[in-house]
């Protein structure tokens, strides 16, 4: 192995390491099961037991917040710690200090870790720092031990941040704590809270407070945060060293003030309620930011966002804005939404391009986020400060856990919070995680073995819709012309056809969703690279079994987006492209949809039209080689309508394979 020196220069107790026994393994996962992985770290062979190790000493005053969350969580996990200023003597103890820390790290969120044979060192130049690395620790510790190792770590962003739309659909204050909760502990920094909407204003507003009327209300209605709600959120927050930025969608997307107000923001009267509103929530909370909209409406009013701007700024708060959007001041701090935008000279971007939960496959989800270079470059500076992960569930849902489940919030969650520490990534808008031997197919198998450790050992209580992919490699047959008439059958759909032909005369593709084309292709790429209308492909895949039986899988060809008011499928079919899916010859019915054929109605709730929340299918496989057969045809890529999207897809996932 080759000799490298230790990360953290200068520190005295380096001589208690034999440097010798290190080797650099910052891409090998199977010995670091950290998410976000650090930027740099190296491993030595042995464990350091806290079985035996009862004492935090914490020799830096400022820390003491943070050594108590320490002393809780490892108590969580049956390790019970006191919490001392002295430092021990004659027995094991965990350090936390601001000493020695090397001062080149470019971020007041850098950490360092030292685990050895005696000693096992948190240190930071700040609490966020200290704060960041006891996450690591946590993360390091399997059962009652952590592997000796050596971490110096800060990240490439500023900005990592997660958007709730509560205006769509309200969410309890329990499950926002538990999003922000998780946030904290994978390093997310920015809670982003998108409060007003057409459907309804949830900013309680003492002035105004028809605003939060049920009568204003076409959901949940009643449901609003009161401003004491909203200052425990903002305390929760700033615990875990999270920014708390609510948003005031203007003037656009704002149906529900007009209602409640009688007139809409525009007009003079509107200007001046919203200053108003203004004031009260930068007077109430204590924030750096407010987020302002300005998207997705006409601007009637050339000085309505200027004048909301500078009412922001009087009060001593900075201004966040959608981009594209309307015209707002120089300087702005501007959030990117549209795949065809691009950073502007002059204002600092936040990137949330293609960064929507509510339009992601679970699957898919993971791998475009993984692959997303953020702002177009691999680290951030005052301009490129990040981006944000949004969800924006636009549909109605029958109970609030749905928004996490559909969504696939956590899973991505993760990716997202890899990706915007380490930067780097691969192309923006990419659904393949590429082919074996491939650099970057590589990094991902990396990736996900360590996403899947996290589902089973964090995540076993609460939702995570993944499941692993990169083992799944399907033979593409096609395309074959079918003029629009997406029933027609050819060749491979003999029964003779798979008993004489070769796979490896096939191209392959690999991942369990495969987008043949993406309904916004161009602008997002697909696994295809020349998709054909009026075509049909033919996907074969071989599963070996290791004993026979009847085995759950996820099977899909529309994952519908949980936005716009998609049709359901039709009644005895998998989708309205006949789709078909066939294992060892034997057709496999699609499900009994609870409102197969009805027209999508956003205030109709999705039930079981996605294959990651509904009762998985129940497939019979023999022992030994198994054939996946899947027909996907598509008559035109051109929508009925702006809700009806067509998503050439298709998934395929046998559950708890691999």
């Amino acid at each position: 192995m080759k000799k490298r020196q230790l990360l953290f220069a200068g520190l005295l107790f380096f001589s208690l390491l034999n440097k010798d026994t290190f080797a650099q393994v910052s891409n090998d996962n199977s010995y670091l099961s950290v998410i976000p992985l650090p930027r740099q770290y190296e491993l030595a062979d042995g464990f350091y037991s806290l079985e035996d190790c009862r004492i935090i000493f914490c020799s830096a005053p400022q820390f003491m917040q943070q050594a108590v969350e320490l002393q809780y969580r490892l108590t969580a996990i049956n390790l019970p710690v006191r919490l001392v200023q002295t430092r021990p003597k004659g027995v094991k103890y965990i350090e936390i200090t601001d000493k020695g820390l090397n001062p080149s790290i470019p971020s007041e969120e850098g950490y360092g870790i030292l685990i050895t044979g005696n000693k096992a060192l948190l240190q930071a130049g700040s609490s966020h720092g200290i704060f960041n690395a006891i996450q690591t620790f946590i993360q390091l510790v399997d059962n009652d031990k952590v592997r000796y190792c050596s971490i110096l770590d800060w990240p490439a962003f500023s900005w990592r941040g997660f958007m709730v739309d509560v205006g769509r659909n309200y969410q309890s204050i329990k499950q926002l704590k538990e999003q922000i909760e998780i946030m904290g502990r994978y390093k997310l920094n920015v809670f982003h809270f998108h409060l007003t909407e057409d459907i309804a204003w949830r900013l309680e507003s003492k002035k105004y407070p028809q605003l939060t009327a049920e009568a204003s209300m076409i959901r949940n209605k009643g449901k609003y945060y009161t401003l004491e709600e909203l200052k425990d959120l903002v305390a929760f927050c700033k615990k875990r060293f999270i920014t708390f930025v609510p948003e005031i969608d203007m003037p656009g997307h704002s149906a529900a003030f007009t209602r409640a107000m009688g007139f809409d923001m525009q007009s003079s009267e509107g200007m001046q309620v919203c200053k108003e509103i203004i004031k009260e929530i930068c007077s109430e909370l204590d924030i750096p930011y407010l987020h302002i909209g300005g998207d997705e409406v006409t601007i009637r009013n050339k000085e309505f966002l200027p004048e909301m701007s500078r009412t922001v700024i009087a009060a001593g708060k900075k201004v966040i804005a959608w981009n594209p959007g309307g015209n707002v001041l120089d300087g702005t701090m501007l959030q990117m939404w549209n795949g065809k935008t691009v950073t502007k000279p002059g204002f600092p971007s936040i990137d949330s391009r293609h960064l929507y939960l509510n339009h992601f496959d679970p699957l898919d989800g993971v791998t475009v986020v993984f692959n997303h270079k953020i702002c177009d470059v691999d680290s951030g500076d005052n301009f490129n400060l990040g981006a944000t992960l949004c969800n924006w569930p636009d549909r109605k849902v029958n109970k609030e856990e749905d928004l996490i489940r559909f969504n696939a919030v956590y899973p991505v969650m993760l990716t997202f919070s890899e990706r915007c520490w380490k930067g780097a990534g691969v192309r923006n808008y990419q659904s393949s995680i590429g082919n074996p031997g491939e650099p970057n197919f590589k990094l991902f198998a990396q990736f996900e073995n360590r996403l899947l450790l996290h589902k089973y050992k964090y995540f076993s209580k609460l939702p995570f819709p993944y499941e692993r992919q990169i083992d799944y490699g399907w033979s593409m047959i096609g395309p074959f012309e079918n003029k629009g008439l997406t029933e027609t059958v050819f060749a491979p759909e003999a029964a003779s056809f798979l008993d004489t032909f070769h796979l490896e005369n096939y191209p392959k593709l690999y991942g369990a969703t495969i987008w043949l084309r993406h309904f916004w292709h161009p602008v997002i790429s697909s696994h295809l690279a020349n998709p054909i209308d009026s075509t049909t492909w033919y996907a074969v895949m071989k599963v070996n079994m290791d004993k026979e039986g009847y085995k759950d899988c996820w099977i899909g060809f529309n994952n519908i987006s949980r936005s716009p008011a998609v049709d359901s499928p039709p009644i005895g079919a998998w989708d309205d492209k006949n789709s078909t899916v066939w294992v060892n010859g034997q057709l496999i019915a699609p499900p009994i949809w609870k409102r197969g054929g009805q027209k999508g109605n956003s205030e109709v709730p999705l039930e079981d039209e996605g294959y990651e929340y509904r009762a998985p299918t129940k497939i019979y496989f023999k022992k030994g080689i198994n054939t996946v057969l899947l027909k996907c045809p598509v008559g035109t890529t051109i929508a009925k309508d702006w809700q009806n999207p067509v998503k050439w897809m298709f998934t395929f996932v046998v559950l708890g394979k691999g």
